[in-house]
């Protein structure tokens, strides 16, 4: 008997971590581009996604009354991806909130590491044309703010899915949703991220 449970495991438990990285790599393929191009062409902030992996925040003129669904993010995700390099997230507030974020971040700072934080101060005019700019199906709200992240990726684009189980095509992550932050936004980061470790591989391998 107990050699039967030996051969089975030997010959069993290869095919089955086979299976495992063989959908892995259908997994781990590419997330699918949803804007080729966030238009963030013009002011100061245009540079702001330039050469980053980055997660925007629309926290308007209600920087304290979003700052429990920032704080769902920073423990579900941020944390988890702030020891990349290229990672960043940004936080577009309206120029009046400056003294409320910085108080907000430095709560952040107890328990994090802030320095992959980036905030962007402008208009509500600015931030209305920033939002439209990434081509999404979602509104601000009246406070110019949005319970949303989105993840554009090094070129700027916006990425998202294209065959989401309960939106079909899924421009952002919301918030106020521990378990869809958990499910599948940390998926989709890991995704983004396997994208570009391979490609420096592959740039290495052909650079030697």
């Amino acid at each position: 008997m107990k050699k039967t449970v030996v051969l089975g495991v030997l010959f069993i438990l290869p095919l089955v971590v086979y299976l495992f990285f063989a959908s892995g790599v259908t997994n781990f393929g590419k997330l699918p581009t949803l804007n080729p191009r966030i238009d963030w062409s013009e002011g100061s902030d245009a540079s702001a996604l330039e050469g980053k992996i980055s997660l925007i925040i629309f926290l308007g003129n209600a920087v304290s009354e979003n700052k429990g669904y920032l704080f769902n993010f920073n423990q579900k995700i941020y944390k988890r991806f702030s020891e990349f390099e290229d990672f960043q997230t940004v936080l577009v507030s309206t120029s009046d909130q400056e003294v409320v974020a910085n108080e907000v971040l430095a709560e952040l700072a107890m328990i994090t590491d802030v320095s992959r934080y980036r905030m962007v101060f402008v208009s509500t005019e600015r931030v209305q044309e920033l939002f439209e700019g990434l081509k999404s199906p979602y509104i601000l709200d009246s406070n110019f703010s949005s319970p949303y992240v989105f993840i554009s990726d090094k070129e700027g684009a916006l990425r998202g899915r294209n065959d989401d189980e309960d939106e079909g095509f899924k421009y952002a992550y919301d918030m106020r949703s521990v378990a869809e932050l958990n499910n599948k936004m940390e998926d989709d980061m890991k995704i983004v991220l396997a994208e570009y470790r391979l490609a420096l591989k592959k740039n290495n391998a052909n650079n030697p």
